[in-house]
């Protein structure tokens, strides 16, 4: 009988001691929990809650600490916990950025610290990298916004872009459909400022210009305006250069200059009229590996556009940074009725549609880009696609800031349910009869086996 109490003792004593073994596991383990350990899941539609890659790429691209400091009260009247709002938005780009700090400042108990940082409204944001700060309003508060932002901080100041007016040209604060109003918005709101500049009237082009925009002249410019954008480019300026099928304004000087070769005709894709939409849209999925479109993948549209070539002795590195009309062709004859292809007249596809040009010119870096037409950033036009987003990458490595392209984050598209009424009825009834009935019913069954037994 000792034997078997002894027995019994030892398994009594391994079981209490793996019994404490587990305690201390899980007072260890809970311990841990209790630290700052965060774990998210995003499940909304576009991942809404989640901050977007391209904004983890401007973050990266950006070297140094950001200051946010938030002036909001605890509670506001009519948004509520308008503090929990902007922490949380917040929190995604602190989980990015290491050195993303933020600061909450309450307006009415430090009301001379708010006067004196311009505070308007509850919530705004004052938002600081190196020696430059902007305010953020919390009634736009998303993440587009708040990245554009972050990039127009990054930038070494405003960049002043001139574009050649007086001659017919889209104007990058134009409101017609041929105009690139919507686009010149979109630079303006990351820290481009577009100026009309007529060469006829000023002597020359502005010289804090960061580039110039020529976007498709309809009359011919005079010789002396010519002679100032040649000017302009022999000094090491920058150009973008937005051409149109059949028309050259008296620039055929300036594409001398710049080595390029623009044909004749308008690119015809077989695949545009396939989407049901007209054939002398093209469509252009194939980039070059260059700073200017690295990892651009998306579908953009080029309507009515020429083919460009560049000569290789010019002097110039010409990249050609966008192929469309993979099953396409140049039509060199009139466009009636529906375009055929014409082998001894028309040249077969693909055909480069924007090119780059790059030289060391007075001991600096000069850029040129070439589109064969500025119908691909027009306000009737720049929606489709991914046109915008090739803008702003076009724009930005122009200006100098490679390493702050990228695609502008899409704002979130959550879908809304719209439900009718016999809907809305059957899912009342679902959820607040027959699912409690269905429950009730499994309780009775349970207990009138139970009494059964």
């Amino acid at each position: 009988m000792s034997e078997n109490f002894s027995r019994r003792q030892l398994r009594w004593r391994i079981a209490s001691s793996v019994t404490i073994a587990l305690l201390v596991t899980v007072a260890v383990l809970a311990g841990w929990a209790a630290q700052d350990q965060r774990v998210t899941w995003d499940l909304t539609q576009n991942a809404r809650h989640t901050l977007s890659p391209e904004s983890r790429e401007v973050l990266a691209a950006i070297e140094g600490p950001v200051q946010v400091t938030v002036f909001a009260t605890p509670r506001d009247p009519e948004l509520g916990d308008l503090r929990g709002r902007i922490r949380d938005f917040l929190a995604r780009y602190q989980r990015a950025k290491p050195d993303f700090d933020v600061a909450f400042v309450d307006p009415e108990r430090e009301p001379r610290r708010a006067r004196d940082a311009g505070i308007q409204q509850n919530g705004e944001m004052v938002v600081a990298f190196g020696e430059r700060s902007e305010r953020f309003s919390p009634l736009a508060l998303n993440e587009q916004s708040f990245t554009n932002l972050l990039v127009r901080l990054a930038r070494r100041g405003e960049r002043t872009v001139a574009y050649l007016d007086g001659h017919g040209e889209r104007k990058l604060t134009g409101a017609a459909n041929h105009d690139l109003g919507d686009f010149g918005r979109r630079l303006a709101a990351t820290g481009f400022r577009p100026i009309p500049v007529n060469l006829a009237v000023v002597q020359d082009v502005p010289a804090n210009a960061a580039l110039l925009v020529i976007a498709g002249p309809q009359v011919e410019l005079l010789r002396g305006e010519v002679e100032k954008i040649i000017g302009y480019v022999k000094r090491g300026g920058n150009v973008l250069w937005l051409m149109e099928p059949d028309v050259s304004a008296g620039l055929e000087p300036l594409a001398e200059r710049l080595g390029l070769q623009p044909s004749r005709g308008v690119v015809v894709d077989p695949a545009a009229e396939e989407m049901r939409i007209p054939p002398t849209w093209a469509l252009a999925s194939g980039y070059a590996n260059h700073p200017a479109v690295r990892g651009f993948e998306l579908l953009t549209v080029f309507p009515s556009t020429r083919a460009l070539t560049a000569n290789e002795d010019s002097g110039w590195r010409a990249t050609p940074l966008v192929e469309a009309a993979a099953r396409g062709w140049v039509e060199a004859g009139p466009l009636q009725g529906t375009p055929d292809f014409d082998p001894k007249r028309d040249a077969a596809g693909p055909v480069t549609v924007v090119i780059a040009l790059e030289r060391t010119q007075n001991e600096r870096e000069q850029r040129v880009v070439v589109a064969g037409g500025g119908s691909f950033l027009a306000n009737a036009f720049v929606g489709n696609g991914a046109n915008l987003d090739l803008g702003l990458r076009l724009f930005n490595w122009l200006g100098g800031d490679e390493r702050l392209v990228t695609v502008q984050p899409k704002a979130a598209r959550d879908a809304s349910l719209a439900l009718n009424r016999p809907q809305a009825v059957a899912i009342t009834f679902g959820w607040l009869v027959a699912m409690p009935a269905l429950l009730l019913a499994a309780a009775v069954l349970a207990w009138w086996r139970r009494r059964a037994l």
